[in-house]
């Protein structure tokens, strides 16, 4: 089968297209033919060992994991003589996680992996673009204790998480003020947001409001700002945690005062796609994409995401 593979850390260049062996679903698992992907930030942290703390669990000298790629939808090209939940012929999406392995024609999954039917009424390339975001979004905000009335302000409210996070802090009940540049606060309008501010003209850390929530979901919000920024009990959510000095400070935060700072690795679940999918299906969470690009383009695709301006997902057919 073709997949794109990578034998060394570094830039876009280091992706290659190649043919490498099929893989042969046990008999818990099922074989899936995977018609569309996504190339998000975290794809990209790793292809370049960035930051360096990457290589404690990607492998120190080169990644021992060949094959990137996180989400995917797709449809069941065969299932092992104990899978249940699916059959030959299903379409569905999900998401491998840290076992990666999406840049490519076939996977084969535990059937109790994060893994669903694909939303009624979605494309593959729709779908494909849901899982990294919106699973995200949904665990940091769950993290949080979200609630209607509640004030959630999100910080990075175009990209990937940001997209979703606006979506499902409506769908709960929140007021939402959305952090984005100018050029993408009509999309977070049109996405529920209750306010919007352009983070290149105004610091929401300065306009003396008070937010129960503060979802940082690209990792550049002020630290000291948003805590001061944040409710006596308030949460301060953050989707790109990797340095050191946030890590501490964050943890020595939550011990001392009522407010607590969240980050780190999410875990994921096959019921949060189920649930997902009630959300798109009720019209309440869309697929946001940005670019599409085939997968002969990856390179291009990393280049364009590592710049850091995409609005949503770009997406990667197969």
């Amino acid at each position: 089968m073709k997949a794109v593979v990578y034998e060394n850390y570094g830039p876009p260049e280091v992706l290659q297209l190649s043919e490498v062996a099929m893989p042969v679903p046990n008999e818990n698992e099922v074989l899936i033919r995977i018609y569309a992907t996504a190339v998000n930030s975290a794809d990209v942290r790793l292809r370049k060992a960035d930051p360096f703390a990457v290589r404690f669990f990607m492998g120190l000298s080169r990644p021992g994991k060949k094959i990137l790629g996180v989400v995917f939808a797709g449809m069941v090209e065969s299932v092992g003589k104990k899978v249940t939940r699916f059959k030959e012929g299903d379409q569905v999406y999900g998401s491998t996680g840290m076992s990666l392995g999406t840049y490519a024609e076939y996977i084969s999954l535990p059937e109790t992996a994060v893994l669903a039917a694909k939303p009624a009424g979605m494309i593959y390339k729709e779908a494909a673009a849901i899982p990294f975001g919106a699973i995200t979004a949904l665990y940091f905000l769950r993290k949080a204790k979200i609630q209607a009335g509640q004030k959630v302000l999100i910080y990075g409210a175009s990209g990937a998480i940001g997209t979703a996070a606006v979506q499902l802090a409506r769908h709960y009940g929140a007021e939402v003020t959305a952090i984005c540049s100018n050029q993408n606060m009509e999309l977070a309008r049109s996405l529920g947001a209750h306010k919007v501010i352009d983070y290149q003209t105004e610091d929401f850390s300065q306009n003396g409001e008070v937010y129960d929530v503060i979802f940082d979901t690209v990792g550049k919000s002020p630290f000291s700002g948003s805590l001061k920024s944040l409710s006596e009990s308030g949460y301060y959510l953050r989707a790109v945690n990797m340095s050191f000095a946030p890590i501490i400070h964050g943890l020595w935060t939550s011990l001392t005062t009522s407010k607590k700072v969240i980050g780190g690795v999410i875990s994921e679940h096959f019921e949060d796609l189920l649930f997902l999918n009630e959300l798109i299906e009720a019209g309440e969470l869309k697929a946001i994409i940005d670019r599409c690009y085939s997968i002969e383009e990856i390179g291009e695709a990393h280049a364009y995401v590592e710049r850091g301006h995409k609005k949503g997902n770009v997406v990667i057919t197969i």
